[in-house]
């Protein structure tokens, strides 16, 4: 995203700890399916892509699963309707990403920020502490604000990929939140509708999200409308599909302007608007019409993927309480994904 400012740039940020603080996941026992199964079967079929067998039983033996509060290492330990489990996936240290965040605008009600690449906004995968969200509580514990108001509830109303930098609008009120969220859902809302009402109603949004884009190839119109729908396909990886072109999808809209081209390097600088707010939009719709975000290492041509992209791996596979292997290997064009688990030495 594009921001410009007059005033001098406040920042706020805390260094990241070396290690998190691991998550906590509580489950229910409840007398129709669990009642009456063992710990061990309980989790190794219920969260079987979580870990093997192996992988449960030094978990359990590891201290890191309580039964209503007290911690149980007997894998054998016979369930009742009621319990109240939870597992407790220990701290990890999580990938570099910076800290620090520039406040671009704020009031008792909402903080704009210049969020930078290569930070997550909210918790996912392996970043469960480094992320905007974090910051912003730390920020608000720390009373170094107006976030400490009653009722501040900071909290991103948007987001932003964890490699685009531009800025992020954060709630600091559950008003503010609802309003800001509501924003930015009309414009997505109008896509797919050609009426002449929403037409109007379309360029009076009250949000605007515009960006810049450095893509492969020069793009021979100076204007360009991409009405491409996103939808998800099946992808090693990634538990619940990946983001692609797709007839079936979605509806997306992308409003594409060229600011400058480079023949020589054979690059476009583009400005794209986005009337919706599909994940990888922006990504998808210039790799559909040829021209991938430069350095793009999953989009090709036709927004489609071209290999498996470590970015999109599901991180269910924790290296907790044993060792995994994690391989992907093309057979005929087939990716058949190897995981070899291990006990830690």
């Amino acid at each position: 995203m594009l921001c410009t400012t007059t005033s001098p740039l406040n920042s706020f940020g805390s260094p990241w700890p070396d290690l998190n603080d691991g998550l906590f996941y509580s489950d229910a026992v409840s007398t129709t399916s669990d009642s009456g199964l063992t710990l061990i079967h309980f989790y190794s079929s219920k969260y079987k892509n979580s870990a093997p067998l192996q992988g449960w039983l030094q978990r359990i033996h590891n201290g890191q699963i309580t039964i209503d509060g007290e911690v149980v290492k007997e894998p054998k330990a016979i369930l009742r309707d009621g319990m109240e489990l939870v597992y407790h996936r220990l701290p990890w240290r999580e990938p570099d990403a910076p800290y620090l965040l520039q406040v671009l605008y704020e009031d008792d009600d909402m903080i704009a920020l210049n969020k930078p690449a290569g930070l997550q906004v909210l918790p996912g995968g392996l970043f469960q502490q480094r992320t905007v969200l974090m910051q912003l509580q730390w920020r608000a514990s720390k009373g170094s604000s107006s976030l400490e108001t009653q009722g501040s509830h900071p909290v991103p109303v948007h987001r932003l990929g964890r490699g685009t930098s531009g800025i992020l609008l954060c709630a600091k009120t559950k008003v503010a939140k609802t309003s800001l969220a509501a924003f930015f859902a009309e414009g997505t809302s109008l896509i797919g509708d050609s009426s002449n009402a929403n037409m109007e109603q379309s360029k009076r949004r009250k949000i605007s999200k515009i960006y810049r884009a450095l893509v492969n190839g020069i793009l021979k119109q100076d204007k360009i409308i991409i009405k491409q729908p996103i939808g998800t396909t099946r992808y090693p990886g990634v538990a619940k599909g990946l983001y692609v072109a797709s007839a079936s999808g979605k509806p997306a809209l992308s409003k594409v302007e060229v600011l400058e081209r480079d023949s020589q390097l054979n690059q476009t600088l583009v400005q794209v608007e986005i009337e919706s707010g599909r994940p990888h939009q922006i990504r998808i719709h210039l790799s559909f019409i040829g021209h991938p975000l430069l350095g793009d290492p999953l989009y090709d041509v036709g927004g489609q993927p071209m290999c498996f992209d470590s970015e999109h791996e599901d991180e269910s596979f924790a290296e907790d309480g044993y060792k995994c292997i994690s391989v992907y290997v093309a057979v005929d064009g087939l990716v058949f994904h190897l995981i070899i688990f291990f006990p830690p030495l």
